[in-house]
């Protein structure tokens, strides 16, 4: 990976991590329904004209049916579950709790797909739920229902984000990134819209809000999408895919410094753990290991 592409992959980070910003601020004036039906309907109308082409359209509707299910698992109900979780908790917790997809990831490969599990992805789950379990105590005064529900919110969001990844893997490997990525926004857009003519807001969102909500679509996600595939170009899938260990930094830093939330050092212990947990999980430590190990072997 050559600088420019690094600075790519961090710039990309950092607007992925402001999505938690943009969907904190946006979500109480618009509700949870309305802003992720304008986010995911301006993102796929700047993006479909990117795979209006012969090859895309025959694929988009050949597989309609299973880039619904990703418009669903991917998009539309985890969108809105993290836009309800926000109007309880943090943007920067919320960004953490975002990074627990990769784990859900691996639990569902293995019990749906039967792919293997090594002993330290083993422990990066057990690791990862520590921190989980950590960060939600950290977050609550009490651990009552109320602040319960917008951590099961942010887990449910993340475990769809992991399914989501399976079902693609087994059913949608063929394909086009781009063709799925706008094909699943089209269909998570389409599905949300009878749902908003009942949770429409009473009254006219404020010029800020709008104004959240477009960089939420525009930005965060449109743009975000056509950095993302840019490096999966250039770099490989598997470097792309790293941006992913850095959202939640720039979530907490954006947190921290756009909206004053603090991080007490209980926080900040399942901030590590979550991040060692999903480190373990995807075979980094171990990547890392391996290379090492190579590096060290005397030439011949």
């Amino acid at each position: 990976m050559q600088i420019r592409e690094f600075l790519e992959l961090v710039l990309l980070a950092s607007i992925w991590g402001a999505s938690f910003i943009f969907t904190r601020t946006a979500t109480p004036e618009f509700g949870p329904i309305s802003l992720i039906t304008l986010r995911a309907g301006l993102a796929s109308l700047i993006l479909l004209p990117f795979v209006c082409n012969r090859a895309a359209i025959r694929q988009l509707t050949q597989h309609w049916r299973g880039i619904l299910v990703v418009g669903l698992t991917n998009t539309a109900i985890p969108f809105c579950l993290f836009s309800y979780s926000l109007l309880h908790i943090g943007a920067g917790y919320a960004s953490v709790m975002n990074a627990t997809a990769p784990m859900f990831g691996a639990l569902i490969g293995w019990l749906w797909l039967k792919q293997r599990l090594s002993g330290l992805a083993v422990l990066g789950l057990l690791i990862g739920f520590m921190g989980v379990s950590v960060l939600s105590t950290a977050q609550a005064a009490a651990f009552d229902t109320l602040s319960i529900l917008p951590t099961l919110a942010t887990l449910g969001a993340t475990a769809l984000y992991g399914y989501a990844g399976c079902f693609t893997k087994q059913y949608l490997s063929d394909v086009k990134p781009m063709a799925l990525a706008a094909g699943s926004l089209f269909a998570a857009t389409i599905s949300l819209v009878p749902l908003n003519i009942w949770f429409m807001p009473d009254t006219l969102p404020s010029a800020k809000s709008w104004g959240d909500a477009i960089a939420l679509g525009v930005l965060c996600t449109a743009l975000a999408y056509l950095m993302y595939f840019r490096l999966i170009a250039s770099v490989g899938p598997s470097n792309a895919l790293t941006v992913a260990y850095l959202i939640p930094a720039f979530g907490i830093m954006w947190g921290i410094i756009l909206l004053n939330e603090t991080f007490t050092p209980l926080m900040w212990l399942g901030v590590i753990l979550v991040i060692c947990g999903v480190l373990l999980v995807t075979g980094v430590v171990k990547s890392l290991a391996d290379k090492r190990r190579l590096k060290s072997k005397p030439a011949h």
